[in-house]
């Protein structure tokens, strides 16, 4: 792959998930208080660019578009990886995040809880708990 032309005006990660909220200010400081993280760029009222782990990740926060098609159930979601697990929990709980499932550890290794943000957002934390082969739990690694 080519490397990544530099621009201060993107973040210089391969994938940006843009998400959309009737309210991009709120949902922006929503975000960085009850996940860590951090706003990089606002563009004027309408998105706003927010770093996940010091730049490691990206998600843009955009203006819903008018009029917005309902969606009757979530048809995204968006994983993240992170070190700490429990206090990432705790602190997502404190900002009244809606818990879909607490901190479970799978047998792939990994540790994860998910939540759906005010906006309807579902959202997966991850930490890894152990370097499992694929193999080990019926998985194919290509």
């Amino acid at each position: 792959m080519t490397p990544l032309a530099p621009n201060r005006s993107i973040q210089a990660v391969l994938v940006i998930p843009v998400l959309h909220y009737p309210d991009v200010a709120l949902a922006a400081e929503w975000l960085c208080g009850a996940f860590g993280f951090s706003e990089r760029l606002r563009i004027g009222d309408h998105r706003i660019q927010l770093d996940i782990d010091g730049g490691a990740g990206a998600v843009v926060v955009a203006q819903r578009p008018a009029p917005a098609p309902p969606c009757p159930h979530p048809c995204h979601s968006i994983m993240v990886r992170i070190t700490d697990i429990d206090q990432h929990y705790k602190r997502a709980m404190a900002a009244r995040a809606r818990s879909l499932s607490p901190p479970t550890g799978y047998p792939f290794g990994e540790r994860q809880y998910s939540v759906a943000d005010p906006g309807g957002h579902i959202w997966t934390f991850t930490q890894t708990i152990a370097d499992i082969d694929p193999a080990a739990w019926g998985g194919t690694l290509r």
